[in-house]
């Protein structure tokens, strides 16, 4: 286990470092000596030959420092207004923390529309890999001036995992107020113990993570420990560690063990079927028997009519479709190639029988092997 995070670290060439906002503000504001440091350790990095993206929190509480507001505001017109002023702030101080060691930055802020359509998609990983060949740093967060809940994307926990799907990143890196993932909530019981790996992500992970956001964040531990599902799932590692500990990204890349690590599945997911995968919401759902979730799981097959048992909501053709197992397990996602009517007609069916029942066949499979994710667990 040791050995597969220092490959991690020794390997990586490209890394995203998620900073929580609990990491980079106190009580009056931002922590500019937490801002200074990361930026210092981020430049060593790069020194090194590293490339890395910065997703970054703490607007919100630039701005209400600014504003001279005690505590985040219900009313939504006000929060964006808050994050808005506070964003301002946030890349002032960074540009500032890295100017000091003679490097840019630049500020992106995305929602989940510009991940979603595959043109914008390519078009912000494009900019993306500019902005690292120009070795300026690129500081990323979500747009909350304009975010309704249908293009929000959650928090900046799966933001982070959204960019480093979208970068092929070789490991993500989430620094916030703890030391990693423990058997208990080590703010309320002494006997905490950490747990330094972990290889599968269960039920029981997820409830040992809870759910304890901080007074500024939107996350807590369990935000991570999904997001940390999100790039294993799609073969990247993920180090969740605490983001005041003195040099702690140097440590990480030097080999120490800090935090907790997320051990990936051995097979890498493909960009596309990445954007496939995570950046789209299913429009609706197909449930299919045991033996399409061999085809699909263990012999990379296309989805066809005869092993599909039920069709849940109404879609549309080349609509993102979970598939699920017997037992209501999400096994992955996949784009369609017949609208949900459509498949209610021919499912069960053998393909030769598709153009009999509809009138025509435009193909044989419901969802083809290219155009479908497993985001299952386990290495398939």
């Amino acid at each position: 286990m040791a050995i597969n995070r220092k490959l991690s670290f020794g390997h990586a060439k490209r890394v995203v470092v998620k900073v929580g906002s609990n990491v980079l503000t106190e009580d009056n504001g931002l922590n500019l000596k937490a801002i200074r440091s990361i930026a210092r350790q981020i430049c060593r990095l790069i020194d090194s030959g590293l490339e890395v993206i910065l997703v970054s929190s703490g607007a919100m509480a630039s701005g209400l420092k600014k504003i001279g507001l005690a505590a985040r505001p219900d009313e939504l017109p006000k929060r964006q207004a808050v994050a808005a002023i506070g964003q301002a702030g946030l890349m002032m101080e960074y540009e500032k923390a890295f100017g000091r060691y003679h490097r840019k930055v630049a500020q992106i802020l995305l929602t989940s529309e510009d991940l979603s359509s595959r043109k914008r998609y390519l078009n912000a990983r494009n900019t993306l890999c500019t902005l690292l060949s120009w070795k300026v740093v690129p500081i990323i967060n979500e747009n909350d001036t304009v975010w309704v809940e249908e293009i929000k994307l959650g928090d900046n926990d799966n933001l982070a995992a959204m960019i480093t799907l979208l970068m092929d990143a070789d490991l993500m890196v989430n620094l916030t107020d703890i030391d990693g993932l423990f058997t208990k909530d080590p703010r309320t019981y002494q006997d905490a113990e950490l747990i330094s790996t972990v290889s599968t992500i269960s039920k029981e992970t997820e409830k040992l993570a809870g759910d304890i956001p901080g007074a500024l964040g939107t996350g807590g531990m369990i935000s991570k420990i999904k997001a940390a599902r999100k790039v294993n799932s799609a073969g990247v590692p993920m180090v969740i560690a605490r983001g005041d500990l003195p040099n702690i990204l140097l440590k990480l890349f030097a080999g120490q063990n800090h935090g907790t690590y997320f051990i990936p599945k051995k097979q890498k997911l493909a960009s596309r079927k990445c954007w496939i995968a995570f950046s789209l919401k299913p429009k609706g759902i197909i449930k299919i028997d045991d033996g399409a979730v061999t085809a699909l799981l263990k012999n990379g097959k296309s989805l066809l009519p005869s092993g599909i048992i039920a069709v849940q909501d109404d879609f549309g053709i080349g609509a993102p479709v979970e598939f699920q197992n017997r037992h209501n397990e999400t096994l992955g996602i996949g784009l369609v190639n017949y609208s949900s009517t459509e498949i209610q007609k021919i499912m069960g069916l053998k393909s030769n029988h598709i153009k009999q029942v509809l009138g025509h066949k435009s193909y044989d499979e419901v969802i083809h092997r290219d155009n479908l994710a497993i985001t299952a667990g386990g290495d398939v």
